[in-house]
C-alpha cells in the first residue's frame, strides 16, 4: 500500500466561491484536488466541465484528481486534460471501449484510474488493472454529497488489495462517499490508501488535523 491520502472534494465547496475553496484545500496540506464531474445522465446531477478546471488550474499547483461521472467520457478526455487534469478516471458501467480510453489518457502523458460503483462486481474491472494508476470504489450511489458509507464495498476494497499485492502492481485503492474519520480508519482496514472527503472536509472546524489524521493512519 501507498501512504494514506487525502483528496478533498471540491463538488462539497461553496460553489460560488470555488476558488477559496482551492485555497482551503492547500492551506489544509492536501496534495491533491478532487473534482467531480457529473453529467446528469450516468448520474442524476450536473457538476463542473472543463472550463471549471481550466479557471482553477493556473491557481494552483494541486493534482488535479478528475472524476468522470459519464456516460462518453470518451469525448471529453481531451478537453479535461487540456484544461488541466493531472488524472482521470472513468467508470466501467457505460457502454464504451474503456481500455481504449484509458489508453488515451496514458498516451497524454496523464496518470488514468477505473471507477466502479457499489453494486458492480468487481471482477468487472480485472482486465484493467495493469493499466491503471488507480481504482476508485464508490462508497455511496454517485450522483449527491452526505451520503451514508456503504461498509458492503470493504469486501471489494479487501480483494483488490489482495490483487494488488499478489500481481505487484502499484495502483491507489481509492474510496469516495461518506468518508469521515471514522469510516476512513475502516477503509484504510480494508486496504484503501486514498481518501476523497468532501462534506466532511469542508465542515471540518480544524481542516489541517482533519487531512493529518487520515494521512497518519499508517
Amino acid at each position: 500500500m501507498e501512504a494514506p491520502l487525502l483528496a478533498p472534494s471540491i463538488l462539497a465547496a461553496d460553489h460560488s466561491r470555488l476558488a477559496d475553496g482551492l485555497i482551503a484545500v492547500e492551506n489544509a496540506g492536501a496534495k491533491w484536488l478532487h473534482i467531480d464531474v457529473m453529467d446528469g445522465h450516468f448520474v442524476p446531477n450536473l457538476s463542473f466541465g472543463p472550463q471549471t478546471v481550466a479557471d482553477l488550474r493556473p491557481k494552483s499547483d494541486l493534482f488535479f484528481d478528475t472524476h468522470l461521472m459519464l456516460d462518453n467520457p470518451q469525448d471529453y478526455i481531451d478537453a479535461f486534460i487540456d484544461a488541466g487534469s493531472d488524472q482521470i478516471s472513468i467508470h466501467v458501467e457505460p457502454d464504451y471501449d474503456v481500455e481504449t480510453t484509458l489508453e488515451k489518457i496514458k498516451a497524454r502523458g496523464r496518470k488514468a484510474g477505473i471507477v466502479f460503483n457499489p453494486g458492480t462486481s468487481v471482477d468487472s474491472l480485472e482486465p484493467y488493472l495493469k493499466k491503471v494508476d488507480l481504482v476508485l470504489a464508490m462508497t455511496v450511489q454517485p450522483g449527491y454529497g452526505g451520503q451514508s458509507f456503504q461498509q458492503s464495498v470493504m469486501a471489494k476494497t479487501k480483494l483488490l488489495n489482495d490483487w494488488r499485492k499478489e500481481s505487484g502492481l502499484s495502483f491507489r485503492v481509492q474510496v469516495d462517499g461518506g468518508i469521515n474519520l471514522d469510516t476512513a480508519r475502516i477503509c484504510f482496514d480494508s486496504g484503501v490508501d486514498t481518501f476523497v472527503a468532501g462534506t466532511a472536509f469542508f465542515k471540518s472546524s480544524d481542516r489541517t488535523r482533519f487531512l493529518e489524521t487520515i494521512e497518519s493512519m499508517a
